[in-house]
């Protein structure tokens, strides 16, 4: 069944491509604790002690981590959704 056409679905390959690549990475530069990632951590800005700090930032490198493979997962699904548009708009019928 056709839903969109074969421009339409090349470039929702082109960006979901993208997306897992990008998303994938940062995913893996927030699980390794990437120090140029620390502003984009949702914590406080002061802590009484360092410790506090710390178990804040892994916590926030953590979840960062999980919810960039999750939304590259959701790029992995679209990329399947629109190859399989391609394909059907690239069949020929006789």
């Amino acid at each position: 069944m056709k839903i969109c056409g074969p421009k339409c679905s090349l470039c929702g390959i082109v960006f979901s491509i993208w997306g897992i690549i990008q998303l994938g990475l940062m995913g893996v530069f927030y699980y390794i604790h990437s120090v140029a990632l620390l502003e984009d951590l949702q914590i406080a800005e002061e802590y009484p002690d360092a410790q506090s700090f710390y178990n804040a930032a892994y916590e926030g490198y953590s979840v960062n981590a999980y919810n960039c493979w999750i939304a590259a997962v959701l790029y992995f699904i679209t990329l399947a959704f629109s190859s399989y548009q391609f394909y059907v708009n690239s069949r020929t019928h006789v």
